[in-house]
């Protein structure tokens, strides 16, 4: 079976930015942002996309693109023993995540349709919170959450470039132009100010005192946003060419990714200190429940609510289908099943591991948490180890193929990836895990010891 290939470099840059422009930018980036200090957050999320989030892609890539294969082959290929095995580590994490993903992606399709059906009119934050609470769990969330299963399905089992790339060549153009446009609308809005402040203004003894919570949060949301982690980008490099400059095009996608995630705030923020809404409260259906408040109270408020949360469910769109391929890329290249039925097979698996998520929202902490907040760092750690002290010359080399004259870049960029972001990811994986423990034996044991 032929392997496919992505038919441009524009092609493949817009699906690695469509891979990481998702709910990680939109859904999760305000929530998380508000929760830890707004600007205190983004001023560690902006170090870690720059110091730890660019090496790590490369090394992503430089797996992808030197074996053509998905990330179980890829792993099998260039390493031994254990090293051989740990592929599957990012196929079981592609799965919870997209479980969840479109659980999440279904509310804002939800939220689009009341948007345009309905308008947003509930000022007040226990009206908003009682909309949440219907459009979160129940039947029709179990139903919007198939179509958008079914939407990923569809496009992934079109192909590489019928399907992946030819889908992000319009969407991701039109995340960004959508989100440019509402976070000029967010500067004409009296609250704009204060908003500006908040989220562009660092206090940096905020993140002395708090940096066990902010360096977990900051370090999960960049490889959340740059779908690090989890097999995606050694999956779309793997249809590469040689002669493709990596860094550059790490570059291109980190930055673009970043931008939409500072972009987000310019939206997001305004609207909430408009009127009166504090950031950060409400955990998941912060967004949802801040948002349908702050479309009430503003002018055009309904146009506002209906464009921005039909941007999201674009940009989750984008994410999602990288996040299916790299599942089914691993049934095409290791067990030879064709396309269609893998790509059939696979959503309904997903579909159903999703389900819980539909009946409580317990199961979405269960699931982001243990994904977030361990396997992503996990899968990144154990990439960096390898790349960096495992297989450094194959690295080195493959670095270099497409780079021309800055063939130096191999060597700064392997001690980065042994020392900074060993050192990052493994401080961050400790706490993770400390965070996932506490929230088993607290919240869920609770919620277990209720039923």
């Amino acid at each position: 079976m032929a392997r496919e290939t992505w038919a441009t470099r524009a092609g493949f840059i817009l699906a690695a930015v469509g891979s990481a422009v998702g709910l990680g930018n939109i859904w999760r980036f305000p929530f998380i942002t508000g929760q830890y200090g707004g600007s205190s957050f983004l001023i560690t999320y902006l170090a870690f996309v720059a110091l730890i989030g660019f090496p790590a892609i490369l090394v992503e890539f430089v797996i992808g693109r030197r074996t053509d294969r998905n990330p179980v082959g890829a792993l099998r290929e260039l390493g031994s023993g254990t090293w051989s095995h740990a592929g599957w580590l990012f196929v079981v994490t592609g799965f919870i995540i997209l479980s969840y993903y479109s659980v999440v992606a279904g509310w804002f399709l939800r939220y689009t349709l009341i948007g345009i059906t309905e308008g947003f009119t509930l000022t007040g934050s226990a009206e908003a919170e009682a909309l949440f609470g219907t459009v979160s769990t129940g039947l029709d969330t179990l139903l919007f959450h198939a179509v958008f299963m079914l939407l990923v399905v569809g496009i992934i089992a079109a192909g590489v470039r019928r399907g992946i790339e030819l889908s992000v060549k319009v969407m991701v153009p039109a995340i960004l132009v959508l989100l440019v446009a509402l976070a000029a609308y967010g500067f004409t809005l009296d609250g704009a100010a204060a908003a500006y402040s908040y989220y562009l203004s660092p206090d940096f003894g905020t993140i002395a005192a708090n940096w066990t919570e902010i360096l977990p949060a900051a370090a999960g949301q960049a490889f959340f946003t740059l779908s690090l982690g989890m097999g995606v980008m050694i999956t779309y490099a793997s249809y590469l060419g040689e002669d493709r400059n990596l860094a550059a095009d790490a570059g291109i996608i980190a930055t673009l990714d970043t931008l939409v995630a500072v972009l987000v705030g310019f939206v997001v923020f305004p609207v909430l200190f408009s009127v009166g809404i504090e950031p950060g409260t409400g955990g998941p259906g912060a967004v949802f429940v801040s948002l349908t408040s702050a479309f009430a109270g503003i002018p055009g408020g309904q146009i506002l609510g209906v464009v921005f949360f039909g941007m999201v469910g674009i940009a989750a769109l984008s994410s999602a289908i990288s996040i299916l391929e790299v599942l089914v890329s691993y049934l095409i290249d290791e067990v030879g099943v064709a396309r269609v039925p893998a790509s059939a097979a696979l959503g309904a698996a997903v579909f159903l591991l999703g389900v819980p998520v539909t009946v409580d929202l317990v199961f979405l902490d269960l699931y982001d948490k243990l994904a977030d907040g361990v396997l992503l760092v996990l899968g990144s750690l154990l990439l960096a180890l390898f790349v960096g002290w495992v297989i450094p010359d194959v690295g080195r080399e493959e670095l270099r193929n497409g780079i021309g004259d800055a063939r130096s870049i191999d060597g700064v960029w392997i001690w980065a990836v042994r020392l900074p972001v060993l050192i990052v990811v493994l401080v961050s994986l400790y706490l993770g895990v400390v965070d996932y423990v506490e929230f088993l034996t607290g919240d869920f044991a609770d919620w277990l010891a209720a039923r």
